[in-house]
């Protein structure tokens, strides 16, 4: 009987020697959970970029990625994030022009001249502004730009488009939301909203005549299936922004708060790079597939979107000279 006792006795100490560690710091810590969403499909760079990301945070977080818009719709990730009801989030610089005008900028057609650019510039003063007024206003932080491709137009028929006058009555698939509406218009386009989860229906059925996105999501959702030709009209490059809800990014230290954004640096380095090497490829192989893919009049698409943009409500709330600035920036 009596080695049963000890036994006994040492499942005891064991047991509250397992409980005391528990109290003390760094003896037994959990994982903090980050549900992530994101409109993007698993197939698309981004989705490598979460997991690379979220294994160099394995330490302290996990990333649960929620994809293909499965656990908010498109458009509701943002105020998820400000209800406290989501962790992470792939926030398109449309959504937060929603609630703050002054982004709107950044919304426009032909701002930046690439990914080096857009980088730059949310490396910069300004850019540090514009994200403090997200932090401010709509308590999200903002990590830094997922850069995605630059957007081109693409279409079902094949008759030539060499001006804006050109899409004139063509019904674009848009996001939803006066932003994406007026890039749709910048271009001489109907715009129609309709979700990017259906457009590839969209585009099957005729109803819509085309849509406008990064060649990779051409190729992720397979667009070129429904599709005869892609108008390299360049007018956008595209980028989300990868954030935290702010309660979420405050209850971290200030050291984990640290190797939190360099990891994010790192993966979203990593994605722009991939994005920009996958694009160089992909037009050459959307040729081989029947499509035809040629480049219209840029300047004269980039002198009709910049004579919408400025004529329109949005520019009212953009900064004295901020155009310029940006332009400036190397």
């Amino acid at each position: 009987m009596k080695p049963a006792v000890i036994d006994r006795r040492t499942a005891l100490c064991v047991g509250a020697g397992l409980a005391a560690a528990a109290l003390v710091p760094g003896l037994a810590r959990a994982q903090t959970k980050l549900r992530f969403a994101a409109v993007f499909s698993d197939t698309d760079i981004r989705a490598e970029m979460i997991k690379r990301l979220s294994a160099d945070i394995a330490p302290d977080h996990v990333i649960e990625p929620h994809l293909n818009a499965t656990l908010f719709r498109q458009g509701t990730e943002l105020v998820a994030l400000q209800r406290d009801n989501l962790e992470m989030g792939n926030i398109a610089p449309q959504d937060i022009a929603k609630q703050v005008p002054a982004w709107s900028v950044l919304t426009s057609a032909y701002l930046f001249r690439d990914a080096n650019h857009l980088s730059a510039f949310f490396a910069s003063d300004l850019g540090a502004q514009m994200k403090k007024q997200v932090e401010d206003q709509l308590r999200v932080k903002i990590l830094g730009p997922t850069f995605f491709g630059t957007r081109h137009v693409g279409l079902r028929g094949k008759k030539k488009v060499n001006v804006p006058a050109d899409l004139a009555g063509v019904k674009l698939r848009m996001p939803a939301g006066d932003a994406w509406q007026l890039l749709g218009r910048s271009l001489g386009a109907n715009p129609t909203p309709l979700a990017y989860a259906e457009t590839y229906t969209g585009l099957q059925t005729g109803t819509v005549d085309g849509q406008d996105n990064p060649l990779p999501n051409v190729q992720n959702m397979k667009f070129y299936e429904v599709m005869g030709q892609v108008v390299l009209t360049s007018h956008l490059v595209s980028f989300d922004l990868l954030t935290l809800n702010l309660k979420t990014w405050q209850a971290m230290p200030a050291d984990k708060q640290r190797a939190f954004q360099a990891a994010a640096d790192k993966a979203m380095a990593w994605s722009a790079g991939e994005h920009v090497k996958r694009e160089a490829e992909l037009a050459e192989g959307l040729r081989r597939q029947g499509l035809d893919v040629y480049t219209p009049n840029i300047a004269a698409f980039r002198e009709h979107a910049q004579k919408i943009y400025l004529a329109s409500d949005e520019a009212k709330a953009w900064a004295p000279g901020v155009l310029d600035k940006i332009a400036a920036i190397k």
